[in-house]
Order: C-alpha cells, then sequence, then structure tokens
C-alpha cells in the first residue's frame, strides 16, 4: 500500500510541474484504471502530446514479513529532439529496473 501511495505522489508531483509550449495544451486522450484491491493493480493512460503509461503491480509474498508489490510498466514521450523514447521497467524487491534504447547498458 505504502508503494501505491508513493507513486501517486510521484506521478501527481509529475503532473504539477511547470509546462511549457504545446505541453500545457496537452489533455489526457485515454484513461484504464483498475484497482484490484489487495492482490494489485493496473492503470494506463495515453496524452495528446504523445506521453503514455502503462503499469501493473501484483501484491507478492502476502501475509509474509517478505511482502511487496512487484511492478511492470512502460513509459514513452517525445523528447525535445522530436524522438520518442521508451522506458521498460520492473520495479521489485530488486529495486528499479529499467530498460530502454537510450539507456547505457
Amino acid at each position: 500500500m505504502k508503494m501505491i501511495l508513493a507513486l501517486c505522489a510521484i506521478m501527481a508531483v509529475a503532473y504539477a510541474a511547470p509546462q511549457s509550449g504545446a505541453d500545457k495544451d496537452a489533455v489526457v486522450t485515454r484513461q484504464e484504471i483498475d484497482n484490484i484491491g489487495i492482490g494489485g493493480y493496473n492503470f494506463a493512460y495515453e496524452t495528446s502530446n504523445g506521453i503514455s503509461q502503462q503499469e501493473q503491480g501484483q501484491l507478492e509474498n502476502a501475509g509474509s514479513e517478505d511482502e511487496s508489490i512487484a511492478v511492470r510498466g512502460q513509459y514513452s514521450y517525445v523528447g525535445v529532439d522530436g524522438r520518442t523514447y521508451t522506458v521498460i521497467y520492473i520495479a521489485d524487491k530488486n529495486g528499479f529496473q529499467p530498460q530502454g534504447e537510450h539507456i547505457p547498458k
């Protein structure tokens, strides 16, 4: 639950950040939210300026001392160079593990 709250807080800060240019006129064109409850969640959204994200979170080791949420997802955005960048990630007990063509290996 703490992970979900932290994720929501991060997204709220990102949405509240000052925007410039065409980004300030961007609108959400698709949004899906499925809060499964105790077992996990799914969400996805797309905006008119080329930003999108989808994510699934699943509770692991429920009721044990090792209880945690494993998250899988991806996000895309259009960079200042006009290219679309995509990051695919896993966040679990092993930390945040992003992958993308533009991320050094």
